[in-house]
Formats: structure tokens, sequence, C-alpha cells
């Protein structure tokens, strides 16, 4: 989704938010590295002020991510699955897409049998 990403995922140090932290620690940086660097991008002043003015509200130089997330347990396979179709609907319900394995950043493409833009873990 263009504003917001939905992860499932297992820390095997069973220490999710630590996980979590240094998976937007290292996006940010490397988000904020190719905004840089990308002579192109004809909003890149805007992203960058914008980033630099949520960023010293928190006191850091930037802010990509929000500080906050909204984490749930997954507890069992039925629930897995309803929060896996939820997230290979998304884009559907947002009308981006008419069939979730279109949507270039889903999971979806696998699950129909496809190869999608990242290596999936089995469960």
């Amino acid at each position: 989704m263009p504003s917001h990403v939905h992860l499932i995922f297992r820390s095997r140090s069973n220490e999710p938010q630590k996980l979590l932290q240094d998976f937007k620690r290292f996006t940010a940086k490397r988000l904020l590295s190719a905004i840089r660097e990308n002579t192109q991008e004809s909003r890149k002043e805007w992203i960058l002020w914008m980033m630099g003015r949520l960023g010293r509200k928190i006191g850091q130089d930037y802010q990509f991510w929000q500080q906050h997330n909204k984490p749930i347990e997954l507890w069992n396979v039925d629930v897995i699955d309803q929060k896996v179709d939820y997230i290979h609907n998304n884009s559907v319900e947002a009308g981006f897409v008419s069939e979730p394995h279109y949507w270039k950043y889903s999971s979806a493409l696998d699950y129909s049998g496809g190869k999608g833009l990242l290596e999936l873990a089995e469960l």
C-alpha cells in the first residue's frame, strides 16, 4: 500500500519489537539515502523537509516510520489465514487492483502460484 505496510513475521529470538525496530531503522536509512540521491525526484526537497519536520518533533534528524505499531499476535493457523487474506485483499479494497495477485508488492502472487518480489519463508 502506498501509505502503510503489513508484515507477518516471527522473531527467532522471541523479541518481535527489536526485530521491528531494526527493520524500521534499516529501511528508513536506505529510503532516506535513496531520496537524497535521486536527482529525478521532483518532490525531493519537500519529502526531506517533511521527514525533517517530523524528526525534530521526536529529537531526531528525520523520521520516516510512525512511532507506533499495531501488532496483533497470531496464535493459530485460522488467525494467520484471516490476516493473510486481509493483507492480500487490502489493495483490492482500496481500489488499486481488481485481483490481489496484481498488486506488485504483495505476497498474493506467491500464494496464487507465481513468484513475487521477496522470498517467502514457510510458516
